[in-house]
């Protein structure tokens, strides 16, 4: 029995049939088998399309075509991964409103119907100590009212929004620029097994289609159009993260941009999205109250409730006087023991023993050259 799969992935072996296009010729004929039925003068007259792309449409898939797909349809009946189709009703609504949506998209994990309040958290893959932390905190505070959490995946910012949304058992989706049945970077298999435990992972590639450096700014289109915003914590004046705010604007989407020292090369580009209008973000509070309006009114009166308690900086555990005085001094930017010492009216001896017991309970992190920073805390 032919799978209603088969006919959307013979057509996306079809060569020169990008999104837009496949996405026009379903919404006009309906189907994959509609469209490959009709003759090439009724295709090539709803506008755009080449006498020799409509040809292309009437000619038999080829063997090695036909084996990928045979091995793809199988993959799916044992449960390896799903495929959604432009059509379904599974299919994202949000993505469906983008003018190029993927025909197919191929998901590990479940989503929900709850994952359209998403919000995508982008940046730099050199992402410094500060960001990542930033993005950590951010990401949980949002997971935590309630958002899921839309990224890449890759190392660096998007790595930390995962984290942080998994943190506080909320909800994440990983969009990669590689086929389902990979992990790029492969590193990061263990945090994808955990975002499928509590989210979904997507791509709109084929089984076994590799990393390649252009998938990836194609792809950040999805993440934009899976969210409701976009925020980039860390970028490059040349970040692909850009680009992702780009489409995102060009799909009515929110932007934001969390900015920083202006000495880094990493707050250039948030701080270049800023002069052009994103709203700036330095909490959860800032990105909550500007889409407020945009949101579901049962999930818009839940957040409404919960505004006035919402986390605006890390709390720390009970701390003993002379552990909250040094801790004060503390900040997500290094501090040296010697201007510890200084700033503090203890001995060398006593800075020292308070640092190690605000390390054991995982307040502060020492870093190279004997200085100290806070980590992020729940």
């Amino acid at each position: 029995m032919t799978s209603p799969l088969q006919g959307w992935l013979e057509l996306l072996a079809v060569k020169g049939l990008g999104p837009v296009t496949y996405t026009r010729l379903i919404n006009r004929f309906g189907s994959p088998e509609a469209i490959r039925s009709s003759n090439a003068h009724a295709l090539v007259s709803i506008g755009e399309i080449s006498p020799s792309l409509a040809r292309a449409l009437h000619q038999p898939i080829s063997s090695d075509a036909q084996d990928h797909i045979a091995k793809e349809l199988q993959a799916v009946q044992d449960g390896r991964f799903s495929i959604m189709t432009l059509v379904d009703t599974h299919y994202p609504p949000r993505l469906k409103t983008i003018t190029d949506p993927p025909p197919l998209l191929w998901c590990t994990g479940q989503l929900q119907d709850r994952d359209q309040q998403a919000l995508a958290v982008v940046g730099s893959r050199k992402g410094s100590h500060i960001g990542r932390t930033f993005t950590r905190q951010l990401s949980g505070d949002l997971a935590a009212l309630g958002f899921t959490i839309v990224s890449g995946l890759a190392r660096g910012i998007d790595a930390a929004a995962h984290e942080g949304a998994l943190a506080t058992s909320g909800r994440t989706l990983a969009v990669l620029g590689c086929g389902i049945d990979r992990t790029y970077p492969p590193e990061h298999d263990p945090l994808r097994q955990r975002i499928e435990q509590h989210g979904a992972v997507l791509s709109e590639f084929p089984m076994g289609t590799p990393p390649h450096s252009y998938h990836f700014p194609q792809r950040n289109r999805i993440i934009s159009g899976l969210s409701l915003g976009v925020i980039v914590a860390e970028a490059t004046s040349r970040s692909g993260s850009l680009i992702t705010a780009r489409m995102a604007l060009e799909q009515n989407r929110e932007v934001f941009a969390v900015p920083g020292n202006v000495t880094n090369t990493l707050t250039r580009g948030p701080h270049r999205l800023i002069k052009d209008g994103a709203k700036l973000v330095e909490n959860s509070l800032d990105v909550v109250e500007e889409i407020l309006p945009m949101l579901e009114p049962s999930f818009r009166e839940q957040l409404e409730k919960q505004q006035d308690g919402l986390p605006l900086q890390p709390s720390a555990p009970s701390l003993g006087a002379e552990e909250q005085h040094l801790f004060d001094r503390l900040s997500l930017e290094p501090v040296s023991l010697d201007e510890l010492i200084i700033q503090c009216t203890y001995s060398p001896s006593e800075v020292m023993s308070i640092l190690l017991s605000l390390e054991i309970k995982g307040l502060i992190k020492q870093i190279p050259g004997l200085q100290y920073l806070r980590l992020n805390i729940k």
